[in-house]
């Protein structure tokens, strides 16, 4: 009687998915805790749940794979400039929208201007943003945009009365309809100018049309070259205030569908085919007369988005470092459970140990992000406020300096398999550019860190002084803290050595707060091997001293 084949051995290696993205992380946790935030675990804890499903992961799939479409006339010929979205994004922004995400630091003023403000916030906030950002960072664009343009519709009263209710609702609207008929609202922005004109120039034009005093409406013509969430229901649009001499930049609100539900005069050219995050759309949008009401006073543009673009860029520095943790759970995930001679790949030192380097990346990147949104919760106190000025362009420099790197290493893990679409990996490694540079280059950051320390040199001075008590007795971060001070004080040769300033700035403020909060084998593995005689080229080297175990045990996605 013929015997039946023998079952091969299950080798295969599991998805990660149905996990608790916030009880599985350990720096996570910790740091909600010290930064203000442990009070919410619980919450954080229910959205780790959410955001870990599978159902999460493969919405995230699926809004990647089929990215939005552009219809830009229909079967007549009438321009639509429709874009097309697959129901999994929606169900993503659904998703966030609900969790407050978009809205999290504004909705205690949109529901009691009095209350004292909660402790908190933005760290807690920050922990959301990061888990659902580790599902999909394209969606995240068009939440964070949101959140970050309302500090610049407070510049007009009846404005932010319109829409910031609308903003901090709960329940997402899809629809493409006027605002005031809408459950939510979504923003974008259009900032950017045509390529090959002067990078700082805005060329837009805008022509008054009314002079009410609540809220002044333009005329807008111009192009701008790229702009994330073109279908946004408002957008925050920088132009030239006719042209009247002196008169400068001011900052404007274009609705996408004007009174009885008439579509403004805003046109989609093309979607742009980016490199990664594609579940959401980028456009090039031409100005025709746009509609738009002026937020603040003529020729004060760019004042008033200054603090919208540092909060976008506190969420650059979120969403890039959630994009480094999935990028590390998803090679130590796949160590644990692929074999090789009857063990596991993490039993192996040499992998092991370049797994280590990884995580201590990863976690100093949660460690900035987290540090910086304690900031934005405190800005009121001369400190923080310092900290979150400074440390805002070091942080998105160091991120997106880290990111692209950890992510190819991650791919190198998982070797051919790390290549391929139908692993997670191939996107994460797209998005992590994408989501890096998206509110600025690092050679804008570095620039912008130059013109701090030129024109607010109280800023540096408090920093400074912060990292040097932070340093404690540590000769590793003492010789840091000196080498910078040597640099300040080194005028002549700033300019070249931004980047190298910029850098070891990241580089001391990450390692006081591991000194600070981590276990010792963790700050020491950094310290050293960043700090060190001998600081590393790549993942690792320079960790053969170290306790490599606990790091990566610290930093496994699989916490029994």
């Amino acid at each position: 009687m013929p015997q039946s084949p023998a079952k091969p051995a299950m080798t295969s290696v599991p998805p990660l998915e149905d996990i608790n993205l916030f009880a599985s992380d350990v720096a996570l946790q910790e740091a909600m805790t010290r930064e203000g935030a442990g009070h919410a675990a619980k919450r954080l804890a229910g959205f780790g749940l959410v955001t870990g499903s599978a159902e999460a992961f493969e919405r995230g799939r699926l809004a990647n794979a089929h990215g939005p479409q552009l219809t830009s006339h229909d079967r007549n010929g009438v321009r639509l400039g429709r874009i097309d979205y697959h129901p999994a994004y929606h169900d993503l922004m659904d998703m966030s929208v609900s969790e407050g995400l978009q809205a999290s630091a504004w909705m205690q003023v949109a529901a009691s201007p009095n209350a004292p403000p909660r402790q908190g916030l933005y760290v807690e906030r920050a922990g959301c943003l990061y888990m659902a950002a580790q599902v999909d960072a394209g969606h995240v664009r068009s939440i964070s945009m949101t959140h970050s343009a309302v500090p610049a519709l407070s510049h007009q009263a009846s404005v932010a009365a319109a829409w910031v209710p609308k903003i901090a609702s709960r329940s997402y609207d899809r629809r493409l309809c006027e605002a005031a008929d809408k459950s939510s609202l979504t923003l974008g922005f259009a900032f950017g100018e045509t390529p090959g004109n002067d990078a700082s120039a805005i060329n837009t034009q805008a022509v008054a049309i009314s002079s009410e005093a609540a809220a002044p409406l333009y005329a807008l013509s111009g192009l701008k070259w790229c702009v994330a969430a073109p279908s946004s229901d408002g957008l925050l649009v920088l132009a030239q205030t006719g042209n009247q001499p002196g008169k400068g930049v001011s900052c404007f609100l274009a609705p996408q569908i004007l009174a009885d539900d008439k579509p403004n005069s805003l046109h989609i050219r093309r979607l742009k085919n980016k490199v990664g995050l594609r579940s959401c759309a980028s456009a090039e949008i031409a100005f025709e007369g746009t509609h738009a009401w002026r937020l603040g006073e003529e020729g004060q543009g760019l004042d008033i988005v200054s603090e919208t673009i540092l909060h976008a860029r506190l969420d650059t520095v979120i969403v890039t470092a959630a994009l480094m943790r999935q990028c590390l759970a998803q090679a130590i995930h796949y160590a644990e459970h692929q074999h090789e001679g009857g063990a596991a790949l993490i039993a192996q030192p040499l992998i092991r140990q370049t797994l280590a380097g990884m995580a201590l990346d990863a976690e100093v990147a949660g460690a900035l992000a987290f540090r910086l949104a304690r900031a934005f919760d405190r800005a009121t106190d001369v400190r923080a406020a310092a900290w979150r000025r400074l440390m805002t362009p070091v942080s998105v420099y160091w991120v997106s300096r880290r990111a692209p790197v950890l992510a190819a290493e991650a791919i190198e893990q998982l070797g051919d398999n790390g290549c391929a679409e139908d692993w997670p990996l191939a996107r994460l490694y797209r998005d992590c550019p994408g989501a890096a540079m998206a509110d600025g280059t690092a050679h804008m950051m570095a620039l912008d860190v130059l013109r701090i320390l030129q024109r607010e040199p109280d800023v540096a001075e408090t920093v400074m002084e912060e990292l040097g008590q932070a340093a404690g007795d540590d000769r590793h971060l003492l010789a840091a803290h000196q080498r910078i001070e040597a640099i300040l004080h080194d005028p002549r040769h700033l300019d070249g050595r931004g980047r190298l300033l910029v850098e070891a700035l990241a580089v001391l403020a990450a390692g006081t707060i591991l000194r600070a909060h981590v276990p010792a084998a963790v700050a020491d593995a950094f310290i050293m091997s960043r700090m060190g005689n001998q600081p590393h080229q790549s993942y690792g080297q320079g960790l053969e001293w170290a306790d490599t175990h606990l790091i990566v045990r610290r930093a496994t996605p699989n916490q029994n």
